[in-house]
Formats: structure tokens, C-alpha cells, sequence
């Protein structure tokens, strides 16, 4: 059963966010907007998202936006020529724009990405990654989260992967199959934002991967048959939290 008080929050966040309401409208993966060339947007994005994002996400795509401007460091966004390339010559250009912060690990985790998408796709890009999986979630779950799980190893983790499907929906205009079957990305301030709307117990603000999974769960099941995804409210709920959680606001006229 649908709990209406809280459906009514979601509306209301909803209502917000498209209205611009609540500030910082502007996401970390913004910067790419036309900067990155379309064609190219998809591994772009992938390979960007498959570093562990506990640093500054908005940090994190100015530095990728300074590599890709540069025609000596633009080579590390195409994933056949990195998973072909020498893992030296790849370090000094992760590391040029700081796109890596860990100079071994991070140059290890987009090499192997870079390879697992190539393995993966005839074109040998992420459009041939998700291609082969029929722009089906289900599919290309399989894929990155069991079969090929090794060569994807942030990716793979529920929380990256659903937001993962989410920004390749709003940024690269993907259109999934089942895309009901994406979930919320429980980063720090979509906890906060559960607990503050009373979804989940102030618990969950430990972090831990059972937390998360927790308040995966709890919104999966909040939004059934609501006609709302649940990755529709990540957003507003990021930005209702980092604002500091200003007053709800109705919509006029309800």
C-alpha cells in the first residue's frame, strides 16, 4: 500500500526541482554539456564513473573535461586504443589532470574497464556494450554485475551501476527496456534525505553496503505502482539534501 503522506513529499520534491527550487541545480556531470562530442559521450561518462566516486564528483568531471580537451590526453576516453595501450603511458595521462588520484589502482581499474567493454561489444565501445544487451537493464546487469563483474570492479556495485543506467538515460539518451528496474543510488545524501523524510531509521546513516542496500529497498518498495520511478527522485533528493532541506513547497492549485 502506498503511503500518501510520503508520496505527497516526493510530488512535492518533484515539483521543486523541475521548478528549479532547489538549488544547485547544476549536477557534477553537467560540465560535459556540450563539450564532450556526442559520439563520444557514452565511454566518456563510463569511464569516468568507474572510479570509486568517493572524492569531489564535481572536481572529478572538471578534470575530465581538461583531459579531454587535450589532444595528448584525449585517447584515455576511447576504450579499445587504453585497452591496447601501455599501462605507463596511461598513468601519466590519468594522473596529467588528476582524472586519477590513486596512481596505481586507478590506472589498473580503467584499463581493465576499458577491456571489459571492448570484450564486450563488436563496436568496441559502451553504444556496443549496451547494443549487445538490447538496451535490456536485465541483460547488461548480467553482463557487468556477474559474468563479467571481474573487469568492472566500481561499476559492478549496485549503487554506481543504477546510477550508472540513470546518467546513460539523462546525459546519453538512452532509452531502457524495464528501466523500472533501475534503482536509487543511495549516496550520502540520499540517506540523509530518506531518514529526514522518515523512510528509514537514522541507522542507515552509517554507510555501510547492507545500509544502502537497505535504502535501495525501502524506496523500491515506497514507489510501487505510485506511477514515480525511483530513480526519478535521485536528484531531487541530492539536491534537497545538499541544500540543507528547505521547507517543502505544494504545487499551486493542489
Amino acid at each position: 500500500m502506498i503511503d500518501e503522506p510520503l508520496l505527497e513529499h516526493i510530488k512535492s520534491l518533484l515539483h521543486m526541482h523541475s521548478q528549479g527550487l532547489l538549488g544547485g541545480e547544476i549536477m557534477p556531470e553537467d560540465a560535459l554539456i556540450n563539450v564532450i562530442s556526442d559520439d563520444e559521450l557514452l565511454n566518456v561518462l563510463t569511464l569516468g564513473m568507474s572510479l570509486n566516486y568517493q572524492r569531489d564528483s564535481y572536481a572529478l568531471w572538471r578534470s575530465i573535461v581538461q583531459a579531454y580537451m587535450d589532444d595528448s590526453t584525449k585517447w584515455i576516453f576511447n576504450p579499445y586504443t587504453v585497452s591496447t595501450s601501455n599501462i605507463e603511458d596511461l598513468h601519466q595521462a590519468l594522473l596529467h589532470y588528476r582524472v586519477a588520484l590513486q596512481s596505481n589502482r586507478h590506472p589498473e581499474i580503467w584499463k581493465r574497464v576499458s577491456e571489459g567493454i571492448t570484450q564486450s561489444s563488436i563496436t568496441k565501445d559502451v553504444l556496443g556494450l549496451i547494443e549487445s544487451a538490447e538496451y535490456d537493464i536485465a541483460i547488461l546487469k548480467n553482463i557487468i554485475q556477474v559474468k563479467r563483474k571481474m573487469e568492472f570492479p566500481y561499476l559492478s556495485g549496485p549503487k554506481l551501476f543504477n546510477y550508472w543506467l540513470y546518467v546513460m538515460e539523462n546525459y546519453g539518451g538512452i532509452k531502457w527496456k524495464s528501466r523500472e528496474l533501475i534503482t536509487i543510488a543511495p549516496d550520502t545524501h540520499i540517506l540523509k534525505a530518506t531518514v529526514k523524510l522518515g523512510l528509514c531509521a537514522s541507522d542507515v546513516l552509517n554507510g555501510t553496503t547492507k545500509d544502502r542496500q537497505l535504502v535501495s529497498e525501502a524506496w523500491k518498495k515506497a514507489l510501487m505502482d505510485s506511477g514515480v520511478a525511483p530513480i526519478d527522485v535521485h536528484t531531487p533528493l541530492w539536491l534537497w539534501s545538499r541544500a540543507g532541506f528547505p521547507a517543502l513547497q505544494v504545487p499551486e492549485g493542489r
